[in-house]
């Protein structure tokens, strides 16, 4: 215990910036590790039941956030927003769940890194943001970088990137959805409802292909609900304390725990337009992440 205080009291020292980013680094790297269990739980089960299990059993460790809910926080809520949501993000949870199981874990992670592209492009569409020429080329650039990656009419697309690039879009409304709600909701709110929703959703298609785990896959899937639950919370506290254009660069890095432990455990190795496919869209997001700070501190928000 007097090494983790020790190490906090020297991390509370480093400037905010490095904070965030040595929070959103761990974050990578638990995510990363959660992707591995996924991959290899998917395997055996349908992903659409380990999506339900890793949402089922992750609302016992939610339970912090439940207990931090208060009447007002109910009188407050926007069912219908939340309902909308839920759905949606329990078509993105599904889709990632199933491309995980089909696509090796880099290639997953790599798409993935799409989000903040599509979230600019859902931000002009439904909420009205002004987005300036270099934003648009950015979201431009962005989307190149998916195209490296999947090379269409030069290699044969999988299902599972198909539908990875569908959840990545899917996951960006959803990110916009709860910026209109925290805009009168708590955060603690936010998460426990899409938590509860999600797990509702899932809950028919995983009963249609259920079969019962064995002991290994029970634990397996109380250790994916744990660990998703630890790296939201990572990385909650690194956005929280540093700003977002500092953070963007440092999501290379789980692309880096990605593909080690995809090559390690299951033989995968990510092919060079993964790589740099994946260098784009970064870059692209890191801008726009900026441009987006630049914009906050003009508006004094």
């Amino acid at each position: 215990m007097l090494i983790f205080e020790n190490a906090r009291i020297k991390m509370a020292k480093l400037p905010y910036n490095v904070q965030g980013i040595i929070w959103m680094g761990l974050a990578g790297l638990i995510f990363a590790s959660f992707m591995g269990i996924v991959r290899h739980v998917g395997t055996s089960l349908n992903p659409v039941q380990v999506a339900f299990l890793r949402y089922g059993l992750g609302l016992i460790f939610m339970l912090p956030f439940f207990l931090q809910l208060r009447l007002i926080d109910v009188k407050k809520a926007r069912f219908s927003l939340h309902l909308i949501r839920g759905l949606l993000h329990s078509i993105g949870v599904m889709c990632w769940f199933y491309a995980m199981s089909r696509i090796p874990i880099a290639d997953v992670t790599a798409i993935g890194f799409t989000g903040p592209v599509f979230a600019t492009i859902g931000a002009a569409i439904f909420l009205g943001e002004v987005v300036r020429i270099r934003r648009i080329l950015a979201v431009f650039i962005g989307l190149l970088g998916a195209v490296i990656i999947l090379r269409p009419g030069f290699a044969q697309i999988e299902l599972g990137a198909l539908l990875m690039l569908i959840a990545a879009p899917v996951f960006a409304i959803s990110d916009l959805l709860s910026k209109v709600l925290t805009r009168q909701e708590s955060p603690s709110a936010l998460v426990a409802y899409l938590s509860v929703f999600v797990t509702l959703t899932i809950m028919g298609p995983a009963l249609y292909v259920w079969q019962w785990p064995t002991w290994e896959e029970w634990a397996w899937m109380f250790l994916t609900a744990g660990l998703a639950t630890l790296g939201h919370l990572c990385m909650i506290k690194g956005v929280k304390i540093a700003e977002l254009s500092a953070l963007q660069p440092i999501k290379f890095l789980q692309l880096f725990w990605a593909a080690l432990i995809g090559y390690l455990i299951f033989s995968e190795v990510p092919e060079i337009w993964t790589w740099i496919g994946s260098a784009i869209i970064i870059a692209s997001s890191t801008y726009i992440a900026h441009r987006e700070a630049v914009a906050k501190r003009k508006t004094g928000c």
